[in-house]
């Protein structure tokens, strides 16, 4: 890694799981409160697995706690279940996780609000590591729910697999999401889209739109 003489110089590093496990190998003592940590996280997970409402939860409460609206929160977690319910369909009808939920989420996005995810993200300033549906508005929550869950109806009617299949499928979910979208700026005479994000730490964001 670059020295501050600007030369490489070898450095041990460690990703968090491998620095978790050096912390739970330290026999002293200043190391307990963190392995006490560690096994409470362990069983908080557990008990987690054996009522995911435990997980809804939890999850509620960190968004509440970095400054979300409790209505925001319920879209947004609601959301989560959604997604996951359509990335189950992809795995059991053929996609490749690494390779093809991107391209698929795209197809959906796309459709409904006329940008692919790298765009929306671009459109709202916000950097390659952050979660887009963290910084959603309701509406645009509401509609990429309505997109995901039209998607996962049709592989399910059609009984689709393959990508090829899927694709068709994630882009006609998505135009029943972009059609509400364009029928709720019509009647509105606002855009859906908007620039506004949650980077601001415990402030919500302006519902002003484009």
């Amino acid at each position: 890694m670059p020295a501050k003489d600007g030369k490489l110089r070898d450095t041990d590093v460690a990703d968090t799981r491998t620095l978790l496990r050096i912390i739970q190998s330290i026999p002293s003592p200043k190391a307990e409160p963190f392995k006490r940590w560690l096994a409470e996280v362990g069983k908080d997970r557990l008990d987690e697995i054996e009522n995911p409402e435990i997980m809804m939860e939890r999850m509620k409460r960190i968004y509440e706690q970095k400054g979300y609206p409790k209505e925001w929160v319920e879209k947004r977690v609601r959301g989560i279940a959604v997604r996951n319910e359509l990335t189950d369909e992809w795995q059991q009808r053929g996609a490749d996780e690494r390779r093809d939920y991107a391209i698929l989420t795209n197809e959906i996005s796309h459709a409904t609000f006329g940008l692919n995810v790298k765009e929306y993200k671009e459109l709202k300033s916000l950097k390659k590591s952050h979660n887009l549906r963290d910084h959603m508005t309701d509406l645009e929550l509401i509609l990429t729910m309505l997109g995901e869950a039209t998607a996962t109806s049709l592989h399910r009617e059609r009984d689709s697999f393959g990508m090829p299949e899927l694709t068709v499928d994630a882009r006609d979910g998505g135009e029943v999401a972009g059609n509400a979208r364009r029928d709720i700026e019509q009647k509105s005479k606002k855009k859906v889209v908007s620039r506004d994000n949650y980077l601001t730490p415990n402030k919500a964001i302006d519902r002003k739109t484009d």
